[in-house]
């Protein structure tokens, strides 16, 4: 069977002229190329090169032609293999939850994008819980996750977790609210109003309600949603108050923004990832999101 370096071997031989100057362009010895070139010409049942006591002259030209295609389509893949090992080229699978896809992932990736142009970015939403499993299965390279520091949370230990966000939990009031006017507010002031909490059993309604716990009450729910444009729409018209994490703030008429007293309210963005076998965009990609993130810190 013929052998590619054989093939790449005789092109060399070709190309540069004589056994003597192919051994220097291959790093070989003049021995070395004799040699590839016998083995060829057995594996191939032709006489390549004409020996005469005072030269050696090419036989080989149609192998070398029909051989081309070849070679050029095996430099192309060293090219391409040569780009995916340095990150420059191939796909990056990004699982992450909304307010972190509409905030953090945009200028990260145009980031990403613009440096690497290369690189297929795609991007899939999901929340915690649906985006670890397939993360872990190889579907996706990087999960983009938050976690509350009231709600304490481990990921599986075979993940890598890089933190992007530490953002502050705001309270979201109605402008007609009695504490519209108060620079700072006790969590506890709250314990007669009416809540828009995220759905049940999501780490934002357990956070919501160990906040409530610390503070002495139980929160009164009256809507659940996790889309934060609908809870400050809610809240804007008046139906109740909320807790939102940083990402989640908009300029929205009717409804005002507190800083809570005493308490250091946060949530935690993170990136998780696969130690063993990595995509080689990961560290391109987890530097863009850091840049990003120190922004809207």
């Amino acid at each position: 069977m013929l052998q590619t370096s054989q093939l790449l071997t005789l092109r060399i031989v070709l190309t540069a002229g004589s056994f003597a100057s192919a051994a220097e362009v291959l790093n070989y010895t003049p021995s070395a190329v004799s040699q590839q070139i016998a083995a060829l010409e057995k594996a191939s049942g032709l006489v390549l090169f004409e020996r005469s006591a005072h030269s050696v002259t090419p036989t080989a030209h149609e192998l070398a032609a029909r051989s081309a295609d070849l070679l050029s389509l095996l430099d192309t893949l060293d090219r391409d293999v040569s780009a995916l090992a340095r990150g420059e080229s191939g796909q990056l699978r990004i699982g992450s939850f909304p307010t972190a896809s509409a905030r953090l992932l945009p200028p990260a990736l145009a980031a990403l994008s613009r440096a690497r142009p290369g690189v297929d970015i795609a991007v899939d939403e999901g929340e915690v819980a649906t985006l670890l499993p397939r993360l872990e299965n190889g579907e996706l390279d990087v999960a983009i996750v938050y976690r509350y520091r009231s709600v304490p949370t481990g990921w599986p230990a075979s993940l890598v977790e890089t933190p992007l966000l530490s953002e502050r939990l705001w309270v979201l009031l109605p402008s007609e609210h009695r504490l519209a006017d108060e620079s700072v507010i006790r969590f506890a002031a709250l314990r007669q109003d009416r809540w828009v909490a995220p759905l049940a059993d999501s780490p934002g309604a357990l956070n919501l309600d160990r906040l409530a716990a610390a503070a002495g009450f139980t929160p009164r729910i009256s809507f659940r949603s996790n889309d934060y444009s609908v809870v400050r729409g809610l809240v804007a018209a008046g139906l109740g108050v909320a807790v939102v994490p940083g990402l989640a703030l908009a300029e929205s008429p009717g409804l005002v923004v507190k800083n809570m007293a005493g308490r250091a309210m946060r949530r935690d963005v993170l990136a998780l990832h696969r130690p063993h076998g990595r995509n080689a965009l990961i560290e391109a990609a987890l530097n863009a999101m850091r840049t990003t993130a120190a922004g809207l810190s």
